[in-house]
Formats: C-alpha cells, structure tokens, sequence
C-alpha cells in the first residue's frame, strides 16, 4: 500500500514522502496512529493544505524534545538488582524498568521510546538509547549493582563480580591452613 507519511519514521521515509508500505503496517500502525494517509489524489492535495500545520507541530514537538535531551543526556542512574556473585541478576531489568527509573527522575519516557533489544542481566554500568523524537536520540548510564555502595565503587572502575570485590578477600591468596585446623584432632577420640 502507498502511504504520505506525516511525520518522519525511522526507517522508512521523512514528512511527505510517499512511499510503500506492507497493507497490514499501514492498516494497523501508521494510519490509526496518524502517521501516515493513504496515497491518493484526495489526501495529496490534504496533505498539501495541511504541511505547514503539520511541518510547524513536528518542528514544536523536535523542540520540546531536544529540551528534554539537553537535560536527560549522558545523565547516569543507579539501579539496584539482587545479583550472584558472578554479577548475574536474579531478575532482569527492562524497557519497563528504565522508564520507571526515569519518571522517578521526574522524566515522562514510553516504553517504545528506549532501545533495549534484550534485557540487561548482569551488574554493570550500561548504556540505553532513548527516542525522544524522530530527530532526537540521547543515551543514558544505566549502573546497576547490588548496592548504592557498590554502585558508587563500579563507577571508579572496580569490578564487583569476583569474590574479592564482593566479600573483601583475595581468593588467590587463600590456602588449604586457612580452611582447616591442622592441629585438630582427627580421629574423634578425647586424647
């Protein structure tokens, strides 16, 4: 199906173009989300009668969003997970969790907004593209740790998925004596 995009897509096209589309994106994405009319002499001339209206609104929303983007980008949020010791988490954190961590911050982010192709499962410090607008993409930090603490000491460079960082002991260094007793008695007997 032939479609005059009303807005700029990713991907596909920029304001007016007139490209094609497979029927079911069309029918159930861009012409119920306004995106996009169907390509014909009706909606052409529509279209022409409406593109600065429409040129001005895309040019307000760009705007508004790179307000956001100057204040959001290259900013870096702790998030504390339960984890193993290998720095694996429990759970996981997603698309979901980012834009909870963010409306907590006071920014109102969708979910389709963040780029996360898989979830992040494992402690470190990772970074998550948000669309703000077509035109409009930042990248955040994403710290993600045990504890505050430990987010605060990954953030110098230090690496919390060995036994050393977590506990505080050097595991190369331990030897066979500092397990056992070799003075215990060890046929059971009270001699």
């Amino acid at each position: 199906m032939d479609v005059i995009l009303l807005e700029r897509i990713a991907k596909l096209g920029q304001m007016g173009e007139t490209v094609k589309v497979r029927d079911g994106f069309a029918r159930n994405f861009l012409l119920p989300q306004g995106k996009a009319l169907r390509a014909n002499a009706a909606n052409k001339t529509r279209f022409e009668a409406e593109r600065a209206t429409l040129e001005a609104r895309n040019l307000e929303r760009k705007s508004e969003a790179q307000k956001v983007a100057d204040v959001l980008d290259g900013k870096s949020f702790i998030v504390v997970r339960s984890a193993g010791e290998t720095g694996q988490l429990y759970g996981s954190v997603a698309a979901r969790d980012v834009v909870e961590i963010l409306s907590a911050e006071g920014f109102n982010i969708g979910r389709n907004q963040v780029e996360l192709n898989t979830p992040i499962k494992a402690i470190g410090l990772h970074k998550v593209v948000i669309h703000l607008h077509a035109e409009v993409e930042i990248s955040v930090e994403l710290n993600v740790a045990r504890s505050a603490e430990e987010a605060e000491r990954q953030l110098k460079g230090e690496s919390l998925t060995s036994a050393d960082a977590i506990y505080g002991v050097d595991e190369d260094a331990l030897r066979p004596e500092d397990f056992f007793d070799p003075e215990a008695d060890m046929d059971g007997d009270d001699d």
